[in-house]
């Protein structure tokens, strides 16, 4: 089991210094990963989570966390597919993981929110087939030699597309998605899957199971593709699922661990402590020195070598 964290990336304590001090202190501490999320838009009256209120460029904060990293792994969760070209984003994720010396793991997602798909003049349309379609895309223009591209939605003239990424192939590409669609696309064309914030993380095992025989249908190593768990951490309080039992990775860091633990058995192979989701952490109105003092305190508690 990989262990990952969340970078500072939502709220007051996303701040240049954060950013630079937490990937370095991670990496120092054993931490096999740093990971940052996309919010382009939070509507007018919606209601949502204040870990949305005020949030990073993941893809540029990745490459301000490598320049002064050299080990660990950078991880986006996600970047949503439809608000960007291919050949764009294949473009920004070779850069980041050549200024990384080959560390980037390439998260995508199709989008849910109709407020973003207009304010990027996105379609909703079909998104499953774009997806699918768009990591073809990526990975022609990250292969040796010349990229050409034809088909339904995409398509990308003959000619060169340089310089490539340092990982042989390009990034590692990893799908978003809970429904089961998404679980077998994942199964059948990408590295491996990422769970949301809003996974039942109690029944995971079901969704591995799903993108697992995918995998097999395809002819791929079922084994061999990654299951990364965004690790939602409740630290401090033992939060209640609808049923009344406790959620997973709440309460004391010693509880996290064993659910992480079980997270294993369930078929996981990565989890990564994400803080942005702690209201006293990510919340754009908390005090920023307090929210950097309770995520420090937790980066410690929870660091793999601890």
């Amino acid at each position: 089991m990989r262990i990952g964290f969340g970078a500072p990336v939502s709220g007051t304590w996303a701040t240049p210094d954060n950013l630079a001090r937490f990937a370095v202190r991670a990496e120092q501490a054993g931490y096999a990963s740093l990971w940052g999320f996309q919010r382009l838009l939070v509507p007018e009256g919606s209601g949502m989570a204040e870990v949305y209120h005020s949030v990073l460029d993941p893809m540029a904060a990745l490459a301000y966390a490598a320049a002064g990293t050299s080990t660990i792994r950078l991880g986006v969760a996600v970047v949503n597919l439809p608000f960007v070209s291919p050949a764009y984003l294949a473009k920004q994720a070779a850069t980041v993981d050549i200024l990384s010396g080959g560390r980037l793991d390439l998260g995508l997602g199709i989008g849910w929110m109709p407020e973003e798909f207009a304010a990027t003049g996105a379609s909703m349309a079909r998104r499953g087939a774009r997806a699918s379609e768009y990591v073809s895309v990526l990975r022609h223009l990250w292969a040796a030699g010349q990229s050409e591209f034809s088909g339904e939605f995409y398509e990308v003239p003959r000619g060169s597309v340089a310089p490539k990424p340092v990982q042989p192939g390009g990034p590692p590409i990893l799908l978003g998605g809970l429904a089961p669609a998404a679980l077998r696309r994942a199964g059948r064309i990408a590295d491996g899957w990422v769970t949301s914030s809003r996974t039942d993380l109690a029944r995971i095992a079901e969704g591995v199971s799903v993108i697992r025989e995918a995998a097999k249908e395809a002819g791929r190593d079922p084994d061999a593709v990654r299951i990364v768990c965004r690790g939602v951490v409740r630290a401090g309080a033992e939060a209640q699922a609808p049923g009344g039992d406790r959620l997973l990775l709440s309460g004391h860091p010693d509880q996290i661990r064993e659910d992480t633990r079980w997270l294993e058995g369930q078929g996981v192979t990565e989890v990564f402590y994400d803080l942005n989701w702690d209201p006293l952490v990510g919340s754009p109105d908390v005090d920023p020195a307090a929210a950097t003092a309770r995520a420090c305190e937790l980066l410690d508690a929870l660091a793999p070598a601890g």
